[in-house]
């Protein structure tokens, strides 16, 4: 039997939180349910209070190649270095100087949508093609690679 992995990400701000990684990844939010042109219409169908709204969002892939990402609404913050990452593949075949200038560019712009850079490791082959610590507005830890 196959599975399908969702990764879920405890946060602050889901709905914030969704949209920096749909920019990072090129996904969109969740749809809505069924018979609903809008997440707003649907909640207000549901009676869901205006201040749980952003309790949970979810991001997807549109081409439904990639996971879904959950966002869950926790009330403590983060306190550790995560032990699970996310490596975002931003300069696939590329090597040496254009790798990382193509890392570079890709780093830059997340910062403008409000990541933080962390590290810059150079590349060392054979083992590794050099890559870039980052993190989402929420302190998650990820690399560009």
């Amino acid at each position: 039997m196959s599975h399908t992995v969702q990764i879920t990400f405890d946060c602050a701000d889901p709905n914030g939180l969704a949209g920096f990684w749909n920019e990072v990844l090129g996904y969109r939010y969740d749809s809505p349910p069924p018979g609903f042109a809008t997440w707003e219409e649907a909640l207000d169908h549901f009676g869901v209070p205006k201040e749980e709204r952003n309790n949970a969002s979810a991001a997807v892939d549109p081409d439904g190649v990639g996971p879904r990402l959950w966002f869950q609404k926790v009330p403590e913050g983060k306190v550790a270095k995560n032990r699970v990452h996310l490596d975002v593949r931003s300069a696939p075949g590329l090597e040496g100087d254009e790798r990382m200038s193509a890392l570079e560019s890709e780093c830059a712009r997340l910062v403008g949508l409000g990541g933080s850079r962390v590290r810059r490791f150079e590349p060392e082959p054979p083992l590794s093609k050099g890559y870039i610590v980052m993190q989402d507005p929420e302190g998650n830890e990820f690399c560009l690679d």
